[in-house]
């Protein structure tokens, strides 16, 4: 490895730096994204989506009493509040946040899933490297619940603020309905049931994040802090991603840029910063997905006026399983139509 491999490394972390890596690159972020936007287009998106989301947090930070950003921040770790105190009550605040969403679901969709969910621990064995929750998918014939699985190693570390988003991704209206709802299809082939674009999967759970705030949530400003940091991340990966492998920006400069506009921890975003070098264009989908069911839901609603019935849209979305977010765009349009009809 000293002698010879190292050594004859490139220097440019970027997939750009390969023999027709910029092409390899673009193929890359049509596998990921389902669309056909260039490196450019998806990296000046991420550049507004940060814009937008640091602006909405500093009316938060403002309303809470700080002069900016930075000393908020700073603040969030220091606030004894913020932390949970027991795994107990880790367990409690997830399974808090589902209960009041189940009951607002029918406002929102016209069909529900039948799998139930459950909130559980993460396995004692995957715990200490695990993130701070996940779905844990539900058995086809429903004789498993879908799971939202709660990680309680070194729970008191653990940041209140970031749960109710968390809960709302991973549980419903995320992962658990979408998930469901695909598996309980009736009128599709199986394979439809279960192939899973990350852009329309993690689109949507993104999306629902949104939605908890559409329906009256978040009443906690910490906790609306959380939301935005959660949408943050994701669009900071727009711009570090297509940053490295089509700006040729250096490993230092995903790092900053993440220091720039989060409060993350070190350990996270050197993770997260290598991920993105070993793993080109993947993490693009998460925020164009979301962006995506934002313009198709806004795209309906103007050309529908009144007529417009967002139950109607959601189902419309979901009834066919995940879908290429070009094949999900067709697919709304061809809805709009009918409806006007």
């Amino acid at each position: 490895m000293e002698v010879s491999y190292v050594p004859a490394g490139r220097t440019d972390p970027g997939i750009s730096a390969l023999a027709d890596g910029a092409k390899y690159y673009q193929f890359l972020i049509r596998q990921s994204t389902t669309t056909n936007l260039t490196a450019d287009q998806i990296h000046n998106i991420g550049l507004e989506e940060v814009r937008r989301d640091e602006a909405a947090m500093l009316e938060i930070a403002k309303k809470l009493g700080f002069a900016d950003l930075a000393t908020f921040r700073a603040s969030l770790n220091t606030n004894p509040k913020l932390k949970a105190t027991s795994a107990d009550q880790l367990m409690a605040a997830y399974s808090g946040y589902i209960g009041p969403m189940q009951a607002k679901l029918p406002q929102l969709f016209g069909r529900l899933p039948k799998a139930k969910l459950e909130v559980v621990p993460v396995p004692d064995y995957l715990a200490k490297n695990m993130y701070p929750a996940y779905y844990d998918e539900g058995s086809a014939d429903g004789s498993r619940p879908g799971r939202l699985r709660v990680n309680l190693y070194n729970a008191t570390d653990r940041n209140l603020y970031a749960i109710e988003a968390v809960a709302y991704h991973e549980g419903i209206p995320g992962h658990h309905l979408q998930l469901s709802i695909a598996h309980e299809l009736d009128d599709v082939p199986d394979f439809r049931k279960y192939q899973e674009y990350t852009a329309f999967v993690e689109g949507w759970a993104l999306y629902s994040e949104q939605l908890g705030k559409e329906v009256g949530f978040y009443q906690d400003p910490y906790s609306d802090y959380g939301r935005l940091q959660a949408d943050m991340w994701r669009a900071i990966r727009l711009v570090v991603d297509t940053g490295v492998h089509s700006q040729h920006w250096t490993r230092d400069q995903m790092v900053q840029y993440f220091h720039d506009h989060t409060a993350m921890e070190e350990t996270t975003i050197q993770t997260e910063t290598d991920r993105y070098i070993g793993w080109p264009g993947q993490a693009l989908a998460y925020k164009m997905g979301q962006l995506k069911i934002l313009e198709l839901r806004d795209r309906a609603k103007k050309a529908l006026g009144a007529k417009f019935d967002l139950r109607a849209f959601h189902d419309e979305v979901l009834d066919s399983g995940a879908l290429p977010l070009d094949v999900l765009s067709d697919r709304v349009d061809a809805w709009i139509a009918g409806q006007k009809k």
